[in-house]
């Protein structure tokens, strides 16, 4: 692993934890959303590890059908472990406003994320200029309830 992804790791991971501090700490009065996001809390499996990860992730479109993630990881040329944890075994759990849900989570096709990606990218300005870093396709999640 370069010293560049070790760096992104740790930071990915400070954000993470200070989000999640703010939102226990503030009884989720703060950090409930973020750039105009909800925030959701996904409950996955450790492809290698088999442990319980949580991760803080914003969601830039919720319906009574789906919750919508974008795997971005701030335009690095990986993608986020917790993509690769939902790949291998996609029944994983979301909490939105403390309340948690089992969802089954999947990568958007190329149509349907086409069909997504500009009401996407009007949520979240951040999300085109993450694609536009990276070479990789950056994958959008559809989580789908029920």
């Amino acid at each position: 692993m370069t010293f560049k992804h070790m760096r992104t790791d740790l930071m990915m991971k400070t954000v993470n934890t200070v989000h999640g501090t703010l939102i226990k700490l503030s009884g989720g009065r703060l950090g409930s959303t973020a750039g105009g996001m909800t925030t959701v809390e996904l409950h996955s499996v450790g492809r290698k590890s088999g442990k319980a990860r949580n991760n803080l992730l914003t969601a830039p479109m919720i319906d009574n059908d789906r919750i919508i993630l974008v795997a971005s990881k701030g335009g690095d040329e990986r993608h986020p472990d917790w993509y690769h944890n939902i790949t291998a075994q996609p029944n994983v759990e979301v909490t939105i406003d403390g309340v948690r849900e089992a969802v089954t989570a999947r990568t958007a096709s190329a149509d349907e994320k086409t069909e997504m990606w500009s009401k996407i990218t009007a949520k979240y300005k951040g999300y085109a200029r993450y694609q536009e870093k990276t070479d990789r396709e950056i994958p959008v999640v559809i989580c789908d309830r029920g």
